[in-house]
């Protein structure tokens, strides 16, 4: 696997992965993930209501993830099919707290499955910000990498961004539960993308991915009876803190 970017290509452009669900070969839904690696284990990180939403009756049994193959020609590309269940039982791993469930979900990704020249950019638990220590406050500038409606360079095979500030308490669990809110303009589609924040350290200047991967975009926030023709949106959304990740990989 060649994890380097191209040298025209920004490396934060390939740490996001197109989505599609399936219900065998019936397509069902599309979304973003992303890539996380820890001690050379390779996983997709998604929201785990892209690979069951119970209220929506939406239940795919397999996904695609597009991947580039060729690190000097980004138009080269190829599918992959992952399943969700064997033996009757989910292979992706969600979880929960105190506040309840958390829309995270991350499945592990077979590297002998990966094309031999793949191109991508995986997140780190270096990438998460510390728990003490990092200055991260309200207003801060942030960005979302994404899928947004299906949205991409088709041609390329490359996400878009969109930009986001942080708009609640970072560190403070909005209403109790496991997730901060932003402000930025989303669409159906972006659920599972990283929200990332750039990291100005010394260190981060030799990485890779010089970024904090600070959460994972979940939904559009909204209240319950807003007058839709006198109101607009909110214009909120749900991010869940990235920490869970130490949890479920």
């Amino acid at each position: 696997m060649n994890s380097g970017p191209s040298t025209t290509t920004e490396a934060i452009l390939l740490s996001a992965a197109r989505i599609s669900t399936f219900d065998g070969q019936q397509p069902l839904t599309g979304a973003s993930g992303f890539f996380f690696e820890r001690e050379d284990r390779l996983f997709l990180v998604t929201s785990r209501h892209v690979f069951i939403d119970e209220p929506s009756k939406h239940f795919p049994d397999r996904i695609e993830i597009e991947l580039h193959t060729d690190p000097d020609n980004l138009t080269q590309s190829i599918g992959l099919s992952m399943l969700l269940y064997r033996e009757g039982r989910s292979v992706w791993r969600d979880g929960k707290d105190s506040g309840g469930d958390i829309d995270v979900a991350v499945l592990e990704i077979d590297r002998a499955a990966l094309p031999e020249r793949c191109v991508l950019q995986a997140f780190t638990p270096a990438h998460l910000p510390a728990a003490e220590g990092e200055h991260i406050e309200v207003g801060d500038a942030l960005l979302i990498v994404g899928f947004p409606l299906g949205f991409h360079d088709l041609l390329h095979h490359l996400p878009v961004v969109r930009q986001a500030v942080i708009a609640s308490s970072y560190g403070m669990r909005f209403q109790g539960k496991g997730y901060f809110l932003t402000d930025a303009r989303t669409h159906r589609g972006t659920s599972g993308a990283p929200v990332l924040m750039r990291d100005t350290s010394p260190s981060a200047a030799v990485q890779g991915l010089p970024w904090k991967l600070l959460g994972v975009h979940s939904s559009r926030m909204d209240i319950a009876g807003r007058d839709q023709l006198q109101d607009e949106a909110l214009g909120l959304n749900c991010a869940w803190y990235a920490d869970i990740l130490l949890t479920l990989t």
